[in-house]
């Protein structure tokens, strides 16, 4: 089944669906084998962890696509990419859908910010005209139409948190991206429980909701009692693994050879200690069993070095 397709499928379940953020192919493969049943590739992840740079419009289509495309390719479940305003107007956008279809991602967001855009949780944020946000939402559905009609389009509204902007302002996006096409609305940056209410209520279509920043967080049954449909947070991964290997650096500088061996001894036993395993060296023997010369596997045997379980 194409991944578009699953997420059509999982959505089409009606269930609230909890989406955990990815920055790499590295974190969306651990994530993958956990168990989710859908990743999203985080904007802010991507920006600092590829160029060590705040999101704050830095990253450019070239560099979001790539990453989108590694990390779709590394894992089974479909993944729905950040794709920032689309990089442009209208024509900008039908080019963007087109790429982002091919990387292999199952959906996008657009916003409607103005260009460069900034992260939707730190302030100096504009939006541009609702009649041109409806332009570029109605250009986006119909490039992926022509491509893919199982393409998930995901609206963002930051009329919310903008300069000037209001919930109100932002509701009434929401909907008329929603006529315009898209298949989820995305309302950023709502501060308080009683404003995701609105939300839900006064939405006419499926909402997608950004648990990060300045906006509250659920439970599971609270998510479903609201009626959200995605919910992502797309900082956490990123957030664990820097903090883990901050601690982790801050240990061996403070305790000297005794912090060395905590940081040596602390993978002996972990789930992903095996790293030759856990990143497909099993899966590498395995198809050269299957497609290549027999002649080729006489290399593993006196070789020194981790072992594929298919080689035993």
């Amino acid at each position: 089944m194409k991944k578009t397709a699953m997420l059509r499928k999982l959505l089409a379940e009606g269930k609230s669906l909890y989406v955990p953020g990815v920055y790499n192919a590295l974190s969306a493969r651990i994530l993958d084998q956990v168990g989710f049943p859908a990743l999203y590739m985080t904007g802010y992840g991507t920006s600092v962890s590829l160029l060590g740079m705040p999101d704050a419009g830095l990253a450019t289509m070239t560099e979001m696509h790539m990453n989108a495309r590694y990390i779709a390719n590394a894992v089974k479940v479909p993944v729905i990419a950040d794709s920032d305003n689309g990089y442009g107007n209208a024509v900008n956008v039908v080019r963007t859908v087109k790429e982002y279809i091919q990387t292999g991602v199952a959906g996008i967001h657009i916003e409607d910010q103005v260009i460069p855009k900034r992260c939707g949780h730190v302030a100096g944020r504009r939006v541009i005209s609702i009649e041109e946000a409806v332009g570029k939402y109605r250009a986006a559905d119909h490039a992926r139409k022509e491509v893919d009609p199982d393409f998930v389009l995901i609206a963002r509204t930051d009329a919310r948190g903008a300069h000037g902007g209001s919930l109100d302002e932002a509701i009434r996006r929401a909907n008329a991206y929603l006529d315009a096409g898209a298949d989820l609305a995305f309302v950023e940056g709502p501060t308080s429980v009683d404003e995701v209410k609105r939300i839900c209520a006064e939405v006419n279509g499926p909402v997608f909701y950004n648990q990060t920043g300045v906006s509250p967080r659920f439970s599971m049954e609270e998510l479903e009692a609201l009626g959200i449909a995605i919910t992502i947070s797309p900082g956490s991964t990123f957030r664990a693994s820097m903090m883990a290997m901050y601690d982790l650096a801050i240990a061996m500088r403070d305790e000297g050879p005794t912090g060395e061996k905590k940081f040596n001894d602390g993978f002996v036993d972990h789930p992903m200690g095996d790293f030759h395993t856990f990143a497909g060296f099993d899966e590498v023997m395995e198809i050269e069993r299957k497609f290549m010369p027999k002649e080729e596997l006489v290399k593993y045997e006196g070789s020194v070095g981790h072992r594929p379980q298919a080689a035993e």
